[in-house]
């Protein structure tokens, strides 16, 4: 017994010993190294691949392996075969390649077989064949064709679809449908739905070919399919032909609007009796009038013949227009702005110096307004355009004119001195209007001759009608003492309070006030005119029975009649244009609509049709200024005036070719609106000033204001006057020897400042007077036989040197009176017959010596003349010449030694270089460093002043201007 236990424990301790290894075991059992048989192996093969990953790796173990096998077949195939390799695994491959599409799964039991024979238990290997993208997408159908209504708007028009013979999803399902074809009006979703993306029209397009591919999820793409969509023409009430944008060129003139026009009346449920059809044509793109940025209101007051005399309240701030500086401008360009009262705290005060406060029985108040309508404001609250209050004590209006409640109202309260105070009559006139609360820019103006009052809205007067205007009588006001008014644009001043109240909400520009006379209808009518407009047809194409009307404008055209033919005809003929030779870029909108009156009286209404004019970008001008640069002039021709721009000529290049002066009509129409004069530095007003022709402003209308900067003339005009008027600008300096020249820079433009010209700058330089340096050389030149012309340059160089490149406002030194040029020509012609008798000497005999000694005392006969003439010239000299000449150069210690005999001994052609000289007391050249200030010096000295200050020589006595030294004269 004890032995068989014994022998039990060996075979158990044996079997346990040798489980789970891969040693050599001759009679040993084989077995597959799986955990659990029935977990298997799985693998995955691709359809372009043999070999199979298998998880986990086949091996046997428990004996000496020499061969797996496939033992059964689940589903009666299994193209697969086993190769055993080293250490009992093995690889599993299949014997072709596979087709997911027609076998996605194999399943099959493998047993591993020992070298004797013996076979392990079997395992389930599950094998999945993994698709590759191999197969594109293909629709099920080679063409597609749908029919659709035009006008309409489809949800889905039709469903494409496509397959895939891939086996699975990701390379099998259709993620994608693509329309290839460009700029149709159609879309594609992810289900293959196509629909429209806005009506379509038969007239454009009979039908519609599409181009669309799949894509599966591999994004593999298809052969394309064609689609046809057919468009089905449906009569329906309404236009066409009306094209959506009309493109105009500046300077084309007129242009055509809808020349293809037709009016579809197909489904009209009635028989047609009357047609009407309105075009508007939108003008207010721009703000406050169409032509506001390309003209100022001053500008457009000028062209349309507006009265000079009236009163601009709110000009653009500068110099004289202080009191608008505090207003904050919106829109529109420097020389126009747009102010803005904010209905809080915007206001201003006119100064008395501007406008009397007091109006006369007979005046104009226009202004353009933009009011800004609040919807729930009180309708009692009251905003002042203007006002005319008592400044303290009390709050009485005189006279207003303010907006309340949509109703745009004028005040005139009558004071005590014009009549009975027990008298009513008409004081306030209340006008409703739409206008005056649809925040849009709209132009005022209202005409007094009391007590006839008109009002005009945008160049049309105001056509009373039942209690419209609403008329209030009132009493006089009562006599006040020592209580005056307080002028006041934006609110109304609160004399009692100290402060404005009834503040304006919106935007005002070109207020003004014409005294003692009214503003001519046209003016008023011209203002508001737009430069732009709808063309009419010609009349000749009128047919009886049709009517057709415009409005002032002429931005919108009515036709209307039972020729529904005749109507279209008209339609087609309607044109635009612009007379802007420079009109600002941009959409004009235009609103057709048309309503049809059935012949029982019913109207339909036709759809409206919106269109715009797209007015291009025109080319922009080019104004050049040209002239003299550089004028010098004399002291006396700056105390008498000097023209600054004498030969000025100004040219303009829109298109390629300049318009110059001179050249035809084509110049002489064209227009600037601006011009400024500046000054560099500004002029001193103790003895500067700059004059204008008033009698050329008068002419032309063109305003100028001068101020020590500068002067700017404005008001558009032909360039030709503005030619006139700029050659006349007059420059005048009193104490031209502070001065060695002054700089003027001159810039025009056009177009309300939209094109600027190139800054012209002109210098006037100041010809100082001879300084006795010139003086000796003169006379030095014609000693030693320089040519006269030689000598004049000689006298022009050292007259010109102080006025080289220096500042263009400079103090010079003090200085006395110097040789004039008619002196320094005697001298020369002493000179001349001093070298003649020269010549004499040269014969060399003793007669030759006493010619000589005869023509040397001639000589000195001739230079005592001379300095005798000096003298009696600068005892000459007026008051106001010494007074210049104080600032030049001192000549007072000038000494000049002259050796007739000197030339002709030596041999040599030159003067005496030691005989001309000046005192270390004359002008320094090079001393500019004077300032502005210098100019103010107090010059009012009296000659006989400046003779006792002279300096003196060693001999107490007054050294005199030039004398001669003739101790070393040899003969």
């Amino acid at each position: 017994m004890v032995g068989k236990y014994l022998l039990l424990a060996a075979y158990i301790g044996f079997v346990a010993s040798t489980n789970g290894t891969t040693g050599t075991f001759p009679n040993g059992v084989p077995r597959l190294d799986l955990y659990n048989l029935e977990s298997g192996y799985h693998g995955l093969v691709k359809e372009n691949e043999t070999l199979v990953e298998v998880t986990p790796t086949i091996r046997g173990v428990g004996a000496d392996i020499c061969s797996f096998r496939i033992v059964n077949k689940h589903h009666g195939e299994a193209p697969f075969e086993i190769i055993l390799k080293n250490g009992g695994e093995a690889e599993l491959r299949a014997r072709r390649n596979l087709n997911c599409e027609k076998r996605k799964n194999y399943k099959f039991d493998i047993a591993a077989v020992s070298c004797s024979g013996e076979q392990s238990g079997n395992a389930t290997v599950h094998i999945s064949v993994v698709d590759i993208n191999e197969y594109a997408p293909a629709f099920l159908e080679p063409s597609y064709v749908r029919q659709v209504d035009e006008g309409r708007l489809y949800q889905e028009i039709l469903r494409v679809e496509a397959s895939d013979r891939d086996c699975t999803p990701k390379f099998g399902d259709i993620c994608k449908y693509e329309i290839l074809t460009s700029d149709q009006p159609f879309t594609i979703d992810n289900e293959g739905a196509i629909r429209n993306t806005e009506p379509l029209d038969y007239e454009r397009s009979h039908n519609h070919i599409l181009s669309v591919v799949a894509y599966d999820c591999g994004m593999k793409q298809s052969v394309p399919v064609m689609v046809t969509i057919k468009v089905n023409r449906i009569c329906k009430l309404g236009w066409k032909g009306i094209p959506e944008r009309v493109d105009y060129a500046p300077g084309s003139g007129r242009e055509d609007l809808f020349p293809t026009a037709q009016l579809k009346l197909c489904d009209v449920p009635c028989t047609v009796r009357n047609v009407q059809t309105k075009l508007t044509l939108a003008t207010s793109h721009i703000g406050k009038g169409c032509d506001r940025d390309t003209y100022s209101v001053q500008s457009q007051r000028k062209l349309c013949g507006a009265s000079s005399e009236s009163v601009d309240l709110l000009p653009t701030p500068g110099s004289g227009a202080e009191w608008t500086k505090a207003l904050a401008s919106d829109e529109g360009h420097d020389s126009d702005q747009m102010f803005e009262f904010d209905g809080v705290s915007s206001a201003v005060a006119i100064p008395t110096e501007v406008l009397d406060h007091g109006l006369a029985r007979t005046f104009t108040i226009a202004t353009w307004l933009k009011h800004r309508h609040l919807p729930d404001q009180d309708k009692h609250v009251k905003e002042h355009i203007l006002c005319s209050a008592d400044d303290h004590k009390m709050n009485r209006h005189h006279y207003a004119w303010f907006v309340r409640n949509c109703r745009l109202i004028l005040l005139l309260r009558r004071d005590f001195s014009e009549g009975d105070l027990n008298i009513f009559r008409p004081a306030e006139w209340r006008w409703k209007l739409p206008q005056v609360c649809d925040n849009e820019w709209h132009h005022y103006a209202v005409t007094v001759r009391f007590p006839d009052v008109q009002l005009y809205v945008d160049g049309t007067v105001f056509k009373p009608e039942k209690k419209n205007p609403e008329v209030i009588d009132d009493w006089p006001l009562h006599p006040t003492k020592d209580i005056n008014t307080t002028l006041t644009v934006g609110a109304c001043w609160q004399g009692s309070e100290n402060k404005m109240k009834h503040h304006l909400r919106g935007y005002l520009a070109g207020l003004s006030v014409l005294l003692n006379q009214v503003e001519k209808p046209s003016v008023l009518a011209c203002l508001h005119k737009c430069k732009e407009s709808l063309e009419v047809p010609a009349m000749e194409l009128l047919e009886p029975g049709m009517e057709l009307l415009t409005n002032s404008d002429l931005t919108e055209l009515s036709i209307e009649g039972d020729n529904k033919t005749n109507l279209e005809v008209l339609v087609k003929k309607i044109g635009y244009s612009n007379s802007r030779e420079f009109p600002t870029p941009g959409r004009r909108n235009l609103h057709l609509s048309t309503t049809i009156t059935c012949d029982h009286g019913r109207g339909v209404k036709v759809p409206p049709v919106e269109s715009y004019v797209m007015v291009l970008q025109p080319q922009q001008p080019s104004i050049t200024i040209n002239g003299t640069n550089n004028v010098a002039r004399e002291y006396q021709d700056f105390r008498q005036g000097v023209r600054v721009f004498t030969d000025l000529h100004i040219t303009v290049q829109p298109s390629g070719k300049p318009w110059k002066h001179g050249e035809g009509l084509s110049v002489i129409q064209k227009k600037l609106d601006s011009c400024v004069v500046s000054v560099y530095p500004s002029l001193n007003p103790d003895h500067e000033t700059i004059t204008l022709p008033e009698n050329m402003l008068t002419q032309f209308g063109i305003i100028a204001k001068v101020s020590k900067d500068g002067a700017t003339v404005s008001g558009s005009d032909l360039i030709y006057n503005y030619e006139e008027v700029l050659r006349q600008i007059q420059y005048t300096n009193r104490k031209p020897a502070y001065y060695l020249n002054r700089v003027f820079k001159l810039i025009c433009s056009e177009m309300n400042g939209r094109f600027l010209s190139n800054e012209y700058i002109q210098t006037l330089t100041v010809i100082h007077p001879q300084s006795a340096a010139a003086v000796a050389a003169a006379a030095a030149a014609a000693t030693t036989k320089v040519a006269p012309v030689a000598a004049q340059e000689a006298v022009v160089a050292a007259s010109e040197k102080p006025a080289g490149d220096k500042v263009a406002h400079a103090l010079l030194s003090q200085h006395h009176v110097e040789m004039r040029p008619q002196t320094i020509v005697d001298h020369y012609l002493e000179a001349t017959i001093s070298d003649r008798t020269q010549a004499v000497v040269a014969g060399g005999s003793h007669a030759v010596t006493i010619i000589i000694v005869v023509c040397v005392g001639f000589l000195l006969f001739m230079i005592i003349l001379g300095v005798v003439r000096i003298r009696a010239a600068h005892h000459r000299a007026t008051q106001e010449e010494i007074q210049d000449t104080e600032m030049a150069w001192d000549d007072s210690a000038l000494t000049i030694t002259v050796n007739p005999m000197e030339q002709q001994l030596n041999g040599s052609g030159g003067a005496n270089k030691g005989n001309g000289r000046t005192s270390g007391a004359g002008h320094n050249e090079d001393d500019d460093s004077s300032d502005d200030n210098s100019s103010y010096h107090d010059d009012d000295l009296d000659s006989s002043d400046e003779e006792d200050e002279a300096p003196t020589n060693g001999g107490g006595g007054k050294v005199k201007d030039l004398e001669w030294d003739n101790s070393t004269l040899a003969i």
